[in-house]
Protein backbone atom coordinates (compact mmCIF):
# COMPACT_ATOMS: atom_id res chain seq x y z
CA UNK A 1 0.00 0.00 0.00
CA UNK A 2 2.04 2.71 -1.36
CA UNK A 3 1.20 6.39 -0.83
CA UNK A 4 1.55 8.89 -4.20
CA UNK A 5 1.73 12.79 -3.43
CA UNK A 6 0.93 14.90 -6.37
CA UNK A 7 1.43 18.44 -6.67
CA UNK A 8 -1.55 20.65 -8.80
CA UNK A 9 -3.27 18.05 -9.09
CA UNK A 10 -6.81 18.96 -8.46
CA UNK A 11 -9.42 16.03 -7.83
CA UNK A 12 -12.51 15.62 -9.25
CA UNK A 13 -15.41 17.01 -7.78
CA UNK A 14 -16.83 13.59 -6.78
CA UNK A 15 -13.47 13.17 -4.94
CA UNK A 16 -13.30 15.91 -3.31
CA UNK A 17 -16.62 15.74 -2.13
CA UNK A 18 -16.52 12.23 -0.86
CA UNK A 19 -12.69 13.40 0.70
CA UNK A 20 -14.51 16.56 2.57
CA UNK A 21 -17.16 14.98 3.88
CA UNK A 22 -14.94 11.43 5.20
CA UNK A 23 -13.87 14.02 7.90
CA UNK A 24 -17.21 15.75 8.33
CA UNK A 25 -16.25 19.12 6.59
CA UNK A 26 -19.62 19.24 5.06
CA UNK A 27 -20.02 23.03 4.78
CA UNK A 28 -17.48 22.96 2.09
CA UNK A 29 -19.69 20.16 -0.05
CA UNK A 30 -22.95 21.81 0.36
CA UNK A 31 -21.51 23.47 -2.58
CA UNK A 32 -19.47 21.18 -4.61
CA UNK A 33 -18.88 23.64 -7.55
CA UNK A 34 -17.51 26.14 -4.91
CA UNK A 35 -15.15 23.46 -3.29
CA UNK A 36 -13.21 22.82 -6.64
CA UNK A 37 -13.47 26.57 -8.04
CA UNK A 38 -11.76 27.27 -4.16
CA UNK A 39 -9.42 24.19 -5.32
CA UNK A 40 -8.38 25.24 -8.61
CA UNK A 41 -7.81 29.34 -7.19
CA UNK A 42 -5.39 27.84 -4.40
CA UNK A 43 -1.61 28.67 -4.11
CA UNK A 44 -0.97 24.87 -4.11
CA UNK A 45 -2.68 21.89 -3.50
CA UNK A 46 -1.00 18.39 -3.12
CA UNK A 47 -2.58 15.19 -2.61
CA UNK A 48 -2.14 11.53 -1.48
CA UNK A 49 -3.65 8.43 -2.86
CA UNK A 50 -3.74 5.55 -2.44
CA UNK A 51 -4.26 2.84 -4.76
CA UNK A 52 -5.56 5.64 -7.21
CA UNK A 53 -7.75 6.30 -4.71
CA UNK A 54 -7.90 9.85 -2.87
CA UNK A 55 -7.18 9.54 0.62
CA UNK A 56 -5.19 12.91 1.34
CA UNK A 57 -5.15 16.65 0.60
CA UNK A 58 -3.57 19.72 1.53
CA UNK A 59 -4.18 23.21 0.12
CA UNK A 60 -2.72 26.73 0.73
CA UNK A 61 -3.74 29.94 0.26
CA UNK A 62 -1.64 33.44 0.02
CA UNK A 63 0.94 35.43 -1.99
CA UNK A 64 3.18 32.98 -1.54
CA UNK A 65 5.98 35.40 -0.72
CA UNK A 66 5.45 36.94 2.50
CA UNK A 67 2.37 35.08 3.83
CA UNK A 68 1.51 31.23 3.19
CA UNK A 69 -2.39 30.22 4.92
CA UNK A 70 -2.98 26.54 5.17
CA UNK A 71 -6.43 26.38 4.42
CA UNK A 72 -7.13 22.67 4.06
CA UNK A 73 -5.24 19.70 5.09
CA UNK A 74 -7.54 16.38 5.79
CA UNK A 75 -6.71 12.35 5.78
CA UNK A 76 -9.83 10.08 4.85
CA UNK A 77 -10.60 8.73 8.67
CA UNK A 78 -9.44 5.10 6.73
CA UNK A 79 -6.02 6.42 6.63
CA UNK A 80 -4.87 8.31 9.71
CA UNK A 81 -1.71 8.50 11.99
CA UNK A 82 -0.03 6.77 9.41
CA UNK A 83 2.02 9.92 8.56
CA UNK A 84 0.08 10.92 5.77
CA UNK A 85 -0.81 14.25 6.97
CA UNK A 86 2.53 15.11 8.06
CA UNK A 87 3.74 14.43 4.26
CA UNK A 88 1.21 16.37 3.03
CA UNK A 89 2.25 19.31 4.90
CA UNK A 90 5.91 18.80 4.61
CA UNK A 91 4.92 19.05 0.43
CA UNK A 92 2.42 21.74 0.82
CA UNK A 93 4.91 24.11 2.53
CA UNK A 94 8.47 22.87 0.86
CA UNK A 95 7.84 25.43 -1.84
CA UNK A 96 7.79 28.19 0.96
CA UNK A 97 10.36 27.50 3.25
CA UNK A 98 11.32 31.58 3.11
CA UNK A 99 8.09 32.71 3.83
CA UNK A 100 8.25 34.68 6.95
CA UNK A 101 4.26 34.07 8.12
CA UNK A 102 2.75 30.55 8.05
CA UNK A 103 -0.84 30.42 9.42
CA UNK A 104 -3.49 28.01 9.91
CA UNK A 105 -6.72 28.29 11.92
CA UNK A 106 -7.87 25.38 13.45
CA UNK A 107 -10.79 23.54 15.63
CA UNK A 108 -10.04 23.51 19.25
CA UNK A 109 -9.33 19.52 19.16
CA UNK A 110 -6.87 18.34 21.37
CA UNK A 111 -5.35 15.79 18.48
CA UNK A 112 -5.31 18.39 15.89
CA UNK A 113 -3.01 20.94 18.47
CA UNK A 114 -0.76 17.92 19.41
CA UNK A 115 -0.52 17.80 15.42
CA UNK A 116 0.27 21.26 14.42
CA UNK A 117 2.91 21.74 17.53
CA UNK A 118 4.62 18.45 16.47
CA UNK A 119 4.75 20.31 13.20
CA UNK A 120 6.01 23.55 14.72
CA UNK A 121 3.82 25.27 15.15
CA UNK A 122 2.44 27.58 17.74
CA UNK A 123 -0.66 29.40 19.32
CA UNK A 124 -0.34 32.98 18.95
CA UNK A 125 -1.03 33.81 22.19
CA UNK A 126 2.04 31.68 23.10
CA UNK A 127 4.69 33.70 20.98
CA UNK A 128 6.87 36.45 21.73
CA UNK A 129 6.46 39.44 20.99
CA UNK A 130 2.70 39.43 21.64
CA UNK A 131 0.39 38.58 19.10
CA UNK A 132 -3.58 38.79 18.03
CA UNK A 133 -5.50 36.62 15.90
CA UNK A 134 -8.51 37.77 14.64
CA UNK A 135 -10.78 36.38 12.05
CA UNK A 136 -15.09 36.81 11.03
CA UNK A 137 -17.39 34.14 10.42
CA UNK A 138 -20.42 34.15 8.05
CA UNK A 139 -22.40 32.06 10.29
CA UNK A 140 -24.80 31.94 7.53
CA UNK A 141 -22.78 29.73 5.11
CA UNK A 142 -22.16 26.70 7.93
Amino acid sequence: METVYATGAIPSQEEAVRLYDSVGWSAYTRDPELLVDALVASLSVVTARVDDELVGLARVVGDGLTIVYLQDILVAPSHQRLGIGRELLRQVFEPYSEVRQRVLLTDDEPGQRLFYEAMGFREVHDLAPRLNAFVHLDRSTE
